[in-house]
């Protein structure tokens, strides 16, 4: 019978969490959960966005990204612009104090993977994400399994 860690998923999950918490950990300070990084990062690149537009690009519920803008925008970093009185059909923007955060937690994401990836060679780096990529595409997973909470699932 083989050990736990004889396979390949057991050391993914392993440095995964690892990952994931040392990251969470270091937004705390920021005021933000992973999951609100996610969704701040997405309508930075947009200028502005539907909420239905994130939920479909970040692979989240409507739910789930309801329950994040309106957490967002009770933090001041994330206003709706009503296309009309129904929250369906709204438009979200960054505040002025969001986007000046989004690249301080953008330095701590790159920060964070320089702490357990800086050691790889740039090489090794990219065959790594190439490979991950190939297993996503190859089982045809989807963009994202962040939850609400920030959590995995």
């Amino acid at each position: 019978m083989s050990a736990p860690e004889d396979h390949i998923g057991y050391w993914l999950r392993y440095v995964s969490n690892n990952v994931a918490y040392t990251f969470s950990r270091s937004l705390q300070g920021c005021g933000v959960t992973v999951a609100e990084w996610i969704v701040l990062r997405e309508i930075y690149k947009t200028g502005k966005i539907s909420p239905g537009v994130v939920a479909q690009n970040l692979g989240l519920t409507k739910g789930a990204v309801s329950k994040l803008i309106d957490r967002l925008v009770g933090k001041n970093l994330v206003v709706r612009a009503g296309l009309t009185k129904d929250r369906r059909f709204q438009e979200i923007r960054l505040t002025l104090p969001g986007k000046r955060l989004v690249p301080q937690l953008a330095r701590i994401a790159d920060q964070n993977d320089d702490r357990f990836f800086g050691d790889l060679p740039e090489v090794q780096k990219n065959d790594l994400i190439d490979f991950l990529k190939k297993i996503v595409q190859t089982h045809h997973l989807g963009k994202s399994f962040v939850t609400e909470s920030g959590r995995a699932s």
